[in-house]
């Protein structure tokens, strides 16, 4: 037989533990004890706002504490990250200005966003996280007439949760109908005063802007703007969002691979 699980010392399993009254005043009727809400609530509604979250597998073990044990501690710009991810985490609800995260393959953006969505979890704030692709193309399967999905369905809980982290911004090639679903999410969550935290491998530079003179080289082959791939009206409204926080390094993943096969 499977054993039950311990009550908790600190409760009982009544979900209040007591708190110490404060010490009445010389002639004053003793004070009632009181009661607070348990640790151990706290940590399962934890649990349960992570489970629904949505945090892919690959991304569960990611936290801000052990960000600087996977990137390198010596690099500015993601010690910077990291700082700004724990204010964000520490001044949230009272600003709830969004992030940005803007960088290269494998610097740590999606790292520090699941990060924080861990730390908001222990707060007690309702979280989603939802990869650019995965969204567009699930909004996509919805059209499928054998498919019980709905495009209002999968978007609902995109447009409501407190706070979304959409991973991954600007991946998908861009049509009209990109452009639209993009601006139809953004513009939601802009309306309602919702938070957003958003990462894309993409430089924030306007669609079509040239690289800088002195770099030929890029200037043959320009790489792709977040202007180019998510259209400059959202740029600019991502910009009225968030705080814009830009990592650079080499790719965390290549260097591992590169450590295994040694």
């Amino acid at each position: 037989m499977s054993s039950q699980p311990k009550e908790c010392p600190l409760c009982g399993g009544t979900g209040w533990k007591p708190v110490a009254a404060p010490t009445a005043a010389s002639g004053e009727k003793k004070k009632a004890p009181r009661v607070a809400r348990c640790d151990c609530r706290t940590e399962a509604r934890a649990d349960v706002l992570l489970a629904k979250a949505r945090i892919p597998a690959r991304y569960e073990h990611c936290s801000l504490a052990d960000f600087s044990t996977h990137f390198d501690p010596d690099n500015k710009s993601l010690a910077s990250a990291r700082l700004k991810a724990g204010r964000f985490v520490e001044e949230y609800p009272v600003d709830k200005t969004g992030l940005l995260f803007i960088g290269t393959i494998g610097v740590g953006k999606t790292h520090l966003a699941v990060g924080i969505i861990r730390e908001l979890a222990q707060k007690g704030i309702p979280c989603l996280f939802y990869d650019y692709r995965e969204l567009l193309k699930q909004i996509q399967n919805s059209y499928n007439p054998d498919v019980s999905a709905t495009e209002l369905s999968i978007l609902r809980p995109v447009f409501e949760t407190e706070v979304l982290v959409l991973d991954e911004l600007g991946a998908v090639k861009p049509s009209e109908w990109v452009w639209d679903t993009v601006s139809l999410i953004i513009n939601s969550r802009y309306n309602d005063k919702r938070t957003t935290i958003f990462t894309t491998n993409y430089p924030d530079r306007p669609a079509g802007a040239a690289e800088p003179e002195n770099n030929l080289a890029k200037r043959v082959t320009r790489e792709e703007s977040l202007g180019d791939r998510i259209g400059e009206r959202m740029r600019s409204r991502l910009h009225e969002m968030c705080r814009k926080v830009e990592m650079t390094g080499g790719d965390f993943r290549q260097r591992v691979q590169s450590a295994n096969f040694r």
